[in-house]
């Protein structure tokens, strides 16, 4: 086993980390809109207040995340011909509750002193943010044993030097927050790679491995035809990664992918623009979008809110539009020149020659090292790689692909 995850821990990666934003079920959708646009990742933790009276268990205070994706398809299905302001106006009124999918199993609060190597194992297993407390006295150093290989914590300086304060098993519940004092960070799997990126020496041979040779690449992956609804994504959208791929199919049968819908890319999108778009255009159109200033322009209805003088005579208001413009940079991405919004199968090739910037689907080779694909999906804040041979889609490769890689020659130090 590295040494790099067992002399290493999870206190370590939190230097420097931002508090927790908490994001609560009863609060509004445009609470959480803000949220997530104010959050280092493109989802954010939901947490479930505490009763009056009484103290909740702490893993019963975890909801679960909630992205940009769930909120549009919410909107979405609920308001598909609406205006922009019933959008937003359903925002207003409409929590977190009734969007969020509840995952207990994503979230998992840990002692700062936990191996890297045991905080690995829990992502591998399913966890997505790890709550770090970030008050208290803990060492700076790598415990010899942790729960999982030992069966109990060590105890810190804390606990070893208050003699006259009873100490609690690991199994007494405890609530998240026990003093106005006590503060939180996450850490999500996009932190630990980050960390783990620099630290490539210490796992050689296995970063410069092709992926396909450390079987990194799972072919268990979501994709809709660019000809379908963009909302039938939203039904096939699988938890990990939030992903699906948009793809044209080839008289053989192979896929070419020309885009995605993913919760990252649509991490600080216009929600009411995104919404209308997603309900009513088709995949293609969707991931394409089109130019501000070309003729592909789509327009999307707003209310007619200027109002009128005596006379009759429509008063100008400066700055107010009777329509709303949907384009690629309205839902996050970047310009992208398209010749028409009737996208058909003939002219999704033609399209797809034409992305620009984060519009691009962001794909690498079979033969990509694990390195370069770490690099590729830090450097884009990404949370997957769609992997190609050619032209053909044949798999993707997310956090959990590059935690198991990473530590697959990795195994548990008996001694």
């Amino acid at each position: 086993m590295s040494m790099l995850f067992i002399h290493h821990v999870i206190g370590d990666l939190t230097v420097g980390k931002p508090d927790l934003m908490e994001l609560y079920d009863s609060d509004t959708l445009e609470v959480a809109a803000r949220v997530i646009a104010a959050s280092p990742e493109a989802s954010t933790v939901v947490l479930r207040r505490s009763p009056e009276s009484g103290v909740m268990a702490r893993d019963d205070r975890f909801v679960g995340l909630i992205n940009p994706l769930e909120i549009l398809g919410f909107l979405a299905r609920n308001c598909p011909d609406g205006d922009h302001l019933q959008r937003e106006n359903l925002m207003k009124v409409a929590t977190v509750k009734q969007v969020v999918v509840p995952d207990q199993g994503s979230l998992k609060e840990i002692d700062p002193g936990t191996r890297l190597i045991d905080a690995l194992e829990m992502m591998k297993q399913g966890v997505k943010r790890l709550i770090v407390r970030k008050s208290g006295s803990w060492r700076g150093f790598s415990k010899r044993f942790s729960v999982i290989y030992n069966g109990k914590w060590l105890k810190n300086n804390a606990t070893s030097s208050n003699a006259t304060t009873p100490t609690s098993t690991s199994s007494t519940p405890r609530s998240l927050a026990t003093t106005s004092e006590d503060k939180f960070c996450s850490l999500s799997r996009e932190d630990i790679v980050r960390f783990l990126i620099g630290c490539l020496g210490a796992l050689a041979p296995i970063p410069l491995t092709s992926i396909s040779s450390l079987g990194a690449i799972s072919t268990n992956f979501a994709f809709v035809e660019g000809s379908s609804p963009a909302l039938e994504a939203v039904t096939k959208m699988p938890l990990d990664p939030c992903a699906v791929a948009v793809v044209e199919m080839a008289p053989d049968g192979t896929q070419k992918i020309i885009g995605d819908i993913s919760a990252y890319k649509l991490w600080k999108c216009d929600y009411s623009s995104a919404a209308w778009a997603l309900a009513n255009l088709s995949a293609a159109q969707f991931v394409i979008g089109s130019d501000e200033n070309g003729s592909g322009e789509i327009t999307v209805p707003v209310p007619d809110i200027t109002p009128s003088v005596d006379d009759g005579t429509p008063s100008v208001v400066p700055g107010v539009s009777p329509k709303k413009r949907f384009s690629s940079r309205s839902i996050g991405f970047f310009n992208n020149r398209v010749d028409g919004i009737n996208i058909g199968a003939a002219s999704l090739t033609r399209g797809r020659s034409m992305y620009r910037g984060r519009s691009a689907p962001l794909t690498c080779k079979h033969d990509s090292s694990l390195a370069a694909v770490m690099a590729q999906v830090l450097s884009h804040r990404a949370t997957h790689v769609w992997v190609t041979d050619g032209d053909t889609l044949v798999g993707i490769v997310g956090y959990v692909e590059i935690i198991d890689a990473v530590t697959k020659r990795a195994a548990p130090s008996t001694s």
